[in-house]
Parts: structure tokens; C-alpha cells; sequence
């Protein structure tokens, strides 16, 4: 890098960005190698790679030291020598002296250290503190040698990174010390100052510094409260151009006829206060004339998909197609099967579309859609495909939304740029991630299940008494009720698991001759798994045997216990949704976990899941074990981008930042925008749509 320091001085993120590391004169080709093993390439990636942990080692100032603990202390080297232990190994010994009295330091097995321990060098030594026969001694941890005024290692709060093998802690440590002591003044601070004069944040400089090699705790922890709501605010104003983008592409609908309204008149039972808030919000939605961007959030069995028809009809009745994604073949010939009966007595025309069609069916409903000739359509992956092409697609309706990534979304949109959008999801969201993940999308919760719901009754057996549960079965069956048997998660191979359900099942069918048992799976054709559903919706099987994929939108009445063997296989979240398979109709819900979990971590997720059956206590809790990336699966997700802020210390400052987003959406620039854009790259896909 040729240029000089004089003339790279206030750079952005984005700059900063395009500086490579092994051009900085401190790093070089070879270590530049390294530090691309950490995920550190450029200037950015340097300023940002935060510490792990911090450890307090600052000197101890009053001198006394107390056997047992840890200390830092400085002094003067006196004498050194080196012993050997019984075992052989090589004891490096060097009595100091210090403001407090002498104290002998121990090296073990270091012998090369004799070099530069000589007499009469200032040391600085960090470690345990143990009372010897000649006074006490310290068993050194870290040590620096030299002025203990510009000490790395000790004598300070001490920072430690990630590191690797061939590049150690010490070694990294010093180089982030002369990287973030020289180029940390070198960062534009972009953050409006009226902002960080109310909130009182430091310079991002001063902040830089601070996060990495901190004066005190205090200093320490306002660094990075400014650092994190920098991330957030940034994040929550790219957010905000997307939906004002998205809500400024959007056309008032006005139904011609009374479709939607019929509908819920002609439903079996009444809605729910919260169905009939949600409707009100959706149906004002659609007349505005802005697009509708709505998150549909509620616990499992709480009746999101009656408000999804009602959505879709209602966008039918204003002269436009409705689409509806699911994740799974069985979950969206479930949503197809539900809708069907009702569309067909309306007069409305809907059609399925997935993966597994043939390829005449699949060309029959491409050139029913194309022609206006289908109103709605449900479908999986198979709507993204280029093929797919609407008359006049008004709205977009995505279910379980959190399996498909923000891309996958956006490509249908794509299709109908002007269309309403309803994401919805059954996988209840803690409030600090939902202002995170979905800060672009405008919120509705169904916070009330139906009444006549009486919960599921969750119990634990370990694998030895599993034969409890299954005469529980019997007498479940024996009272005209159905279950689900739900075999365990084999991640190495879906044949395995196929062949793991297959053989369950027979021996089900052996131990309950009286009976049927039934077989769903994920490699069955989509003809198959839906005759399998309406017999047992009808009655006809009475033991569903199945993997995971009921594990949504499965709705029978009458399934009254779920079992579930190897609990350890299964996430919380997906074992939350598996037991909202039962309790569906008049009678209790049962829901038996059987298992030999071994780690805290399994112990913890089942523990959950027989405590609490409301399905946000339960994403709480799944949120504390697992952290939002994998709970969400968010690498496909801005917040995947995030390089301080942490959803459990930074939630207060979610709200914070996004109103101060709010304040400023109106002055964003281009040079914010280009921030923004590199800070966080899965949001700008957004912005096309």
C-alpha cells in the first residue's frame, strides 16, 4: 500500500473495507494468511474483530497478596535460575522484587525463557499466588518484561480474541494493540452527533480503542453500547428504506363482491377476538393505497390460516390472483385441501403446485395461472421457478416463512412487484428478535387460541419405560381417539429415517392388531401423502406413524397424543410443534417425549417443553440455549451481519435505535446508503423489490 497515513484519515466501513489487511505495513503477505484463517481480509475486519472475553489484570496497587487468587504484580528482577522436577520437567524460577516484599516467580517447562529474564529488567507477572516455604510465589499465567506503563498482556484489562494455531494469542493480541492504536482515528463517524450528544456515546475512534484495549469496565461497556447502537441504527434505517420502498409500490384493493365475508359466515365456529383484530388490520392493509408488508405471528393452533383464506379471498373478490407458499409438499397440500372445499362452494378456482406434480398437471396449472383461469394457487419452492407466471398476482401469502431465506421471498415478489405480502409463521418470535428480523414488516399477533381448547399435558420418559406411554396409547385408542408416533431425527440420511419409520410402523402394526397404522414420510408422492392424510382425517388409520414432516399444518380433531421418540434428536422449537399437532378438537392433548438425553443442553429442552406450553415462553427459552443465528436460521438475514451487537444485552436499544432511525429515514444519503449496503449485504436485496 503506497499511501501514506496522512492521506487515508476518516474513511467509512465501506472504505475501511476495500484497505487489505496484508497491505497495512504491520501485517505483510504471511501473516495477512493468517489472519484470513479468523475471517479478517481487510482494515474493517481488523477494527471489528472484537474480543471474546476480557480478563482483569491490572496491577494490584495495594500490595498485599493473598494465597489462593490471582494477581498482578511488577517489580524488579533479582536473580533467576533453573531447576528440575522429579518428573523432569524444567522449572524456570526468578525472585522479583516488588513494592510489597519479594516474590518468587515460576515458569514450567520454558527453559528458553533464562534468555530474557535477566537480572535487573523490569517484569510484570500475572498468575495464581501460593505461599511457599521462603514466601510467596506466583505461577506465572503471562508476564511482559519492560515498562509496566505499555504493557499488552498484563497490567491492564487484557483482551482475548479468537485465535488460531498458528497464530497465538500473545502474537494477536500485540498486533491488534499497534493495528486498532494506529488506524482506529482513520474511521468516519457517521452517526448524526445530535444523536450521540442525546444519548451521550463517545466518538467511534475513542469507542474503537476502548472495545479492544479498554481503560476500565466502565469505559469498556459504554464502547460498546455505542458500537452496537451504531449497528443498529444503521440496520434499523436500511430497513426503513425497504419498507418505505415497498409500501410506496402499493395499489389500494377494494373487493367487487362480498367473498371473504361469506366465507367467515359460513365457517363452523366464531373467530377469535384476536382473529377479528388481525382481519381489521389486514383488511385496512389491502385498501390502502401502499402495499401491505405484514407479519402474521401466533402460537401453534391459534387459527392463522382461517385469516390467510380470508386475505386471499379478499383479494379474489378485488380481481386479483392469491398465492400461498408453503415449505413442505405435506404442509401445503394441507393448506390446499383446507381451501379447496371452501373456494369451490365460493365459486373460486384454486390449484397446487409443487415439485412432485407431473409434468402435464404442472403444465395445466403454468397455463391456468397465466391466463387468469386460477385465483389462487398453493404451492412450495416450485412457485420461484421462472416458468411460474401470474395473470395478475395481488397477493403473496408465505407461510412458515423462517424456512425460506429473505431471497427466496424476494423472488416472489418479483413476480408481482405491486403485490400485497402476508408472511406468516407458527414459530413464535421473542419481541427483541421480531423488531430485529422483521423490523421491515409491520406486526400482527393471534395472542388467543379457540375456546374449548384444553391444552396438551407434556410428560418425559426415559427410553426404559417406554412401554408406559404406549399402553397410555392403547387406552387412547381404545376411547376412539387417534395418535401420531413420531420416530426420531436422523440427520445423516432421510433414507435412513424413511426406513427407521417404515419399520416402527410394522411393529406397531404387530403390537396393535386391532388397529391401522399409517406411514407418512417425505418421500412419498404428493398423491400418496394426501390419500395417508385423509384417512386418517377420516378416521380410517388410528396410529400415524411419520417423521418430522407433520410437524406443521397437520389439523385433525380427533388426534389426541403424540409421541415422541429419541427427544434428544429434536430442537425445542420443533418439538413445540410437533405437540400442537394434538388438542385440536374437544378433548385433552397428551404429549409424551421419550428419550435418553445426555447433554445439559437436551436436559434443558426438555425440561422446557413439560413446563411451559405457551409457545413464546418456549422461543425464549430456545433463544437463551441456542442463539438467534441457528434458532432462525438467520445467515440468510441481516442479523447474521451483526459484528457487536448481541440480542440479549442490546435489546433495550433496539427500540432505542429504531426511533432515532425513524428521526433521520428523511436525511439518509447515498454515502449512509453505501454503509448500510456493506455493513449489511442480505438487507439490499430488499431494496430491488
Amino acid at each position: 500500500m503506497s499511501r501514506g497515513t496522512a492521506t487515508i484519515k476518516q474513511l467509512t466501513a465501506c472504505q475501511l473495507g476495500a484497505v487489505p489487511a496484508g497491505g497495512l505495513p504491520q501485517v505483510g503477505e504471511a501473516r495477512a494468511k493468517l489472519l484470513g484463517k479468523l475471517g479478517i481480509g481487510t482494515l474493517f475486519d481488523i477494527l471489528y474483530y472484537l474480543p471474546r472475553r476480557y480478563e482483569d489484570r491490572r496491577i494490584n496497587q495495594s500490595g498485599e497478596l493473598k494465597p489462593g487468587e490471582n494477581a498482578t504484580v511488577c517489580g524488579i528482577i533479582t536473580r533467576t535460575e533453573t531447576t528440575a522436577t522429579r518428573r523432569g520437567l524444567s522449572v524456570v524460577r526468578a525472585e522479583i522484587r516488588t513494592g510489597g516484599g519479594p516474590l518468587t516467580a515460576l515458569w514450567f517447562n520454558q527453559p528458553f525463557l533464562m534468555r530474557s529474564l535477566r537480572r535487573g529488567l523490569p517484569v510484570t507477572v500475572t498468575g495464581r499466588i501460593d505461599g511457599g516455604l521462603f514466601g510467596n510465589e506466583i505461577t506465572v499465567a503471562d508476564y511482559e518484561i519492560g515498562n509496566p506503563e505499555d504493557t499488552v498482556h498484563v497490567g491492564r484489562i487484557v483482551p482475548f480474541y479468537g485465535a488460531t494455531e498458528d497464530l497465538s494469542q500473545r502474537t494477536l493480541r500485540r498486533l491488534m494493540y499497534k493495528l486498532v492504536k494506529q488506524y482506529s482515528c482513520w474511521t468516519k463517524d457517521l452517526l448524526p452527533a445530535q444523536v450521540a450528544v442525546e444519548l451521550h456515546l463517545p466518538p467511534l475512534a475513542e469507542s474503537l480503542r476502548q472495545v479492544h484495549f479498554p481503560s476500565n469496565f466502565e469505559a469498556l461497556a459504554k464502547a460498546r453500547e455505542r458500537l452496537a447502537f451504531e449497528e443498529l441504527f444503521l440496520f434499523a434505517l436500511g430497513l426503513g428504506k425497504i419498507q418505505d420502498t415497498i409500501q410506496h409500490r402499493g395499489v389500494g384493493r377494494r373487493p367487487k363482491s362480498a367473498l371473504a365475508e361469506t366465507f367467515v359466515r359460513g365457517l363452523p365456529f366464531p373467530l377469535t377476538p384476536a382473529q377479528q383484530r388481525v382481519l381489521g388490520e389486514i383488511r385496512g392493509d389491502l385498501a390502502a393505497p401502499r402495499r401491505m408488508y405484514r407479519l402474521l405471528q401466533g402460537d401453534v393452533g391459534c387459527g392463522k390460516t382461517v385469516v390467510a383464506l380470508y386475505a386471499l379471498l379478499y383479494a379474489v373478490a378485488a380481481g386479483y390472483q392469491g398465492a400461498l407458499m408453503a415449505p413442505t409438499e405435506v404442509l401445503a397440500e394441507q393448506h390446499y385441501l383446507g381451501l379447496k372445499g371452501p373456494a369451490e362452494r365460493l365459486g373460486v378456482q384454486a390449484a397446487a403446485l409443487t415439485g412432485g406434480d407431473s409434468k402435464r398437471h404442472r403444465e395445466e396449472t403454468l397455463e391456468a395461472l397465466r391466463n387468469g383461469q386460477i385465483d389462487i394457487v398453493v404451492g412450495t419452492h416450485a412457485l420461484l421457478d421462472e416458468g411460474v407466471v401470474f395473470d395478475n398476482l395481488g397477493l403473496i401469502v408465505i407461510d412458515e416463512q423462517h424456512r425460506f431465506g429473505v431471497r427466496q421471498r424476494d423472488i416472489l415478489q418479483s413476480k408481482a412487484p405491486q403485490a400485497d405480502v402476508l408472511v406468516m409463521t407458527a414459530t413464535p418470535i421473542p419481541r427483541s428478535l421480531t423488531l430485529t428480523l422483521y423490523g421491515d414488516l409491520d406486526l400482527s399477533v393471534i395472542d388467543q387460541l379457540p375456546p374449548g381448547r384444553q391444552g396438551v399435558k407434556t410428560y418425559f420418559l426415559p427410553d426404559r419405560e417406554k412401554q408406559r406411554a404406549y399402553r397410555f396409547l392403547r387406552q387412547e385408542l381404545d376411547a376412539g381417539r387417534q395418535a401420531y408416533v413420531v420416530c426420531p431425527l436422523i440427520e445423516e440420511s432421510e433414507k435412513l429415517e424413511v426406513e427407521a419409520a417404515a419399520n416402527r410402523a410394522s411393529e406397531l402394526q404387530e403390537e396393535f392388531p386391532e388397529y391401522n397404522v399409517g406411514l407418512l414420510h417425505g418421500r412419498l408422492k404428493m398423491e400418496e401423502k394426501a390419500r395417508v392424510m385423509e384417512e386418517f382425517r377420516a378416521g380410517d388409520i388410528n396410529i400415524l406413524v411419520a417423521t418430522t414432516v407433520i410437524e406443521v399444518g397437520v389439523d385433525v380433531a380427533n388426534a389426541s397424543l403424540m409421541i415422541v421418540e429419541g427427544v434428544e434428536r429434536f430442537g425445542l422449537s420443533q418439538l413445540h410443534q410437533l405437540r400442537g399437532r394434538v388438542g385440536r378438537g374437544k378433548d385433552a392433548g397428551y404429549c409424551i417425549l421419550i428419550g435418553n438425553p445426555q447433554t445439559d443442553e437436551a436436559r434443558d429442552r426438555v425440561k422446557t417443553l413439560v413446563k411451559h406450553q405457551d409457545g413464546f415462553q418456549v422461543a425464549e427459552r430456545d433463544l437463551a440455549i441456542r442463539g438467534p443465528g441457528e434458532l432462525m436460521g438467520v445467515r440468510q438475514h441481516g442479523l447474521s451481519d451483526f459484528r457487536v451487537v448481541d440480542i440479549f444485552k442490546d435489546a433495550s436499544l433496539m427500540e432505542t435505535s429504531r426511533s432515532y432511525a425513524a428521526r433521520y429515514l428523511g436525511h439518509v444519503n447515498d454515502t449512509i446508503m453505501q454503509e448500510i449496503g456493506f455493513r449489511f449485504p442480505s438487507l439490499i436485496y430488499g431494496f430491488k423489490f
